[in-house]
């Protein structure tokens, strides 16, 4: 972060600065990071004391102040750890997203830094990462960490930039009605960007109109001045009102930024790339599956108005190894077996790409199994959305089904209602019998997938997968 004052954080926050010596705290400078984790506080670190739903930011007050920080923001003055100056506030997470709209602010006025905020139910974290890795071949680029796209992660990210700061990409996730209109008016992004509209968080936002209206809050939130780019192969985004310069990417002839060609081996993803004076790239990503195609069309679609050379930007999207740790990463064992471990974070939509892929990859001859868990937050889809992924597993012809946890014991007793299996789906309560199950059945050849949301843990079923038995 750029160096401030805790004056000047006091006045940007709204607080009350309450120390041994508050006229002297307040010409303290902020040097280092911001940070809500006490643990990764450093040497000039400035402290949210964040309330959490296990614990509570202000019991680590003195902890942060040992590892260096200089002040702690707190919702009210903790006498235990007085020695520390204290920024109060009446609202920690509320505060942590007013200086992060106070630096980006002071920052723009001082270079021509870029902000660019993504959205869409599926594919916002591997779009960030194709940014990044395109936009800091120009110069320094901020993105966020895994998924860091709410309230907290995304103040986070943004408090990272500096004067020399070139590209700031942000992940607008969504919480609930205004939750990304908070976001957005947080970021203000120059260029924004809708993937798609689709079941994830289904329960908690009343259906996929709920959805789509959360995330429409993005482009309505944009001026003349701002550019969004949508997804012209989603309904729910191509309709979205703005009033920003638009401009689209898909699969359909209109689209401004175009893929076709699509073809996928277990090397890759393939596509023909049309830019929008009718120029032809040939792209090979390292990224496994068709649906990644899309967060490719709208990476390329920003650089390409950011004016990348569009060499440049081919070139940094086939060097990436994968999207990121635990999504769609494809590893070979020694024995022929190949795990494709996709278990970081499950929607219905995400679920049905990353079967279709498995499929697809099945028809070169090789056998395929799914390790499927829970697809969470989706409320009283659950039953229904389960249900229906175990009989898309059978309509896709995968050979072997392996239903992971009591959560998601519908996709096993959908994939045995569909009635063309006998015996091919098995159910497993914990983890540690479904790895002993399909350790036991692997042969050279065979391909796995192993895919749930987080809290489901499979992630490390799919790490175990690739430790050969003896």
């Amino acid at each position: 972060m750029i160096n401030l004052t805790l004056r000047e954080v006091a006045g940007a926050i709204g607080a009350l600065i309450q120390a041994n010596d508050s006229a002297a705290a307040a010409n303290i400078v902020v040097s280092g990071s911001v940070e809500t984790d006490s643990r990764l506080v450093g040497a000039g670190s400035l402290f949210f004391a964040k309330p959490g739903e296990v614990t509570d930011g202000h019991l680590f007050i003195g902890a942060a102040a040992e590892k260096g920080a200089v002040a702690a923001v707190v919702d009210h003055f903790v006498a235990e750890a007085s020695d520390a100056p204290q920024l109060i506030v009446t609202d920690v997470v509320a505060a942590l997203g007013q200086l992060a709209a106070f630096v980006l602010a002071k920052v723009r006025q001082e270079s021509d830094l870029k902000v660019i905020g993504i959205t869409g139910s599926n594919g916002k974290t591997t779009t960030k990462n194709m940014l990044r890795a395109i936009l800091q071949t120009q110069g320094p680029t901020i993105a966020p960490i895994e998924s860091f796209n709410n309230e907290v992660g995304a103040p986070i990210s943004i408090l990272k930039v500096d004067a020399e700061t070139k590209y700031l990409v942000v992940e607008l996730g969504a919480g609930g009605p205004g939750s990304i209109a908070y976001l957005t008016d947080i970021t203000k992004p120059d260029i924004a960007v809708v993937l798609k509209v689709g079941l994830a968080h289904v329960g908690e936002f009343g259906g996929i109109e709920g959805t789509a209206k959360i995330k429409g809050e993005l482009p309505a939130r944009l001026t003349a001045d701002d550019l969004l780019i949508l997804n012209s192969d989603d309904g729910y985004v191509r309709d979205m009102p703005s009033e920003a310069k638009r401009l689209s990417f898909g699969t359909a002839g209109d689209a401004d930024y175009r893929a076709t060609g699509q073809a996928l081996t277990i090397d890759g993803t393939e596509f023909e790339l049309h830019w929008p004076n009718a120029e032809l790239s040939k792209v090979k990503l390292q990224i496994l599956g068709e649906h990644q195609v899309m967060n490719a069309l709208a990476s390329a679609a920003v650089a390409d108005q950011l004016g990348v050379s569009r060499a440049q930007i081919i070139g940094a999207l086939e060097a990436m190894p994968l999207a990121e740790r635990w999504r769609m990463e494809v590893r070979h064992r020694a024995d022929g077996v190949t795990v494709i471990n996709d278990a970081y974070n499950a929607s219905p939509d995400s679920m049905k790409a990353a079967l279709q892929t498995l499929a697809q990859l099945g028809r070169s001859g090789r056998r395929t199994i799914a390790i499927l868990g829970e697809m969470a937050e989706l409320g009283a889809a659950s039953r229904e959305q389960h249900d229906a992924i175990g009989r898309i597993v059978v309509r896709l012809n995968i050979d072997q089904l392996i239903v992971v946890g009591a959560p998601a014991k519908l996709i096993h007793m959908g994939a045995e209602q569909e009635g063309s299996w006998a015996g091919e789906s098995k159910y497993f309560e914990s983890i540690d019998e479904a790895l002993a199950h399909v350790r036991g059945m692997l042969v050279a050849g065979d391909i796995v997938l192993v895919k749930s949301s987080k809290s489901a843990n499979l992630r490390h079923l799919g790490d175990d997968l690739m430790e050969v038995s003896s």
